[in-house]
């Protein structure tokens, strides 16, 4: 490991020792969150998990009542009344703070139209009926699972660069500081002797 280029002085060794001393700190802080990043990261993937797993279930069955009833209904007639929204939907959009990373943090606010589904029942096959409140009930699930697994993303970026911190931490800046300050420690005890030895002439000559 490649030493630092320093004048090896005492006043050098005691700002080389602090700055040993706080990145030894640095790094257990940032190792310390590292774990616990990873542990919070495991939760929401987990979670994200389970939603996808949920959403895709039931948008599998939504699509296939939406086949049946274009199947029976003609074409035109399904496109119009799909066009059509059930549902007012209003999102608060906001941010949360997860170990120090800002994540979104989505609120969703549905309002259900007062004549019902947006279409007469007559016109329509009792299929399509199951679809659309399918359809409007999975909204929010599906705001959520884009929400935490956009939360995942992130978090894994920032564990990424944590560990980046880390590892320049523990295998480049410390090493080098430790390998310095041996330097310096052997050149002040080199002069030290070699100042000893001179004194030692000179009172022998005396």
């Amino acid at each position: 490991m490649a030493r630092l280029n320093v004048n090896p002085t005492r006043m050098e060794l005691k700002k080389l020792k602090a700055r040993l001393s706080t990145a030894v700190r640095g790094h257990k802080l940032l190792k310390d969150k590292s774990d616990e990043m990873i542990r919070r990261f495991t939760i929401i993937l987990r979670e994200a998990k389970s939603l996808r797993e949920s959403v895709e279930t039931e948008l599998s069955a939504i699509l296939k009542q939406f086949s049946i009833a274009r199947s029976i209904i003609p074409s035109f007639e399904a496109e119009t009344a799909f066009s059509m929204p059930s549902v007012a939907v209003q999102a608060e959009c906001d941010t949360e703070s997860v170990m120090g990373v800002d994540v979104p943090r989505v609120e969703i606010a549905q309002r259900q139209r007062a004549d019902g589904l947006p279409y007469a029942y007559s016109e329509i096959t009792g299929e399509a009926d199951y679809s659309v409140k399918k359809a409007s009930d999975l909204l929010p699930k599906m705001v959520q699972l884009a929400q935490t697994e956009k939360r995942v993303r992130m978090l894994a970026e920032e564990i990424e660069r944590n560990k980046r911190r880390v590892n320049a931490l523990e295998y480049v800046m410390i090493p080098q500081l430790e390998e310095t300050i041996k330097y310096i420690k052997d050149k002040l005890d080199e002069n030290e002797r070699a100042a000893v030895v001179r004194l030692m002439k000179v009172k022998s000559k005396a």
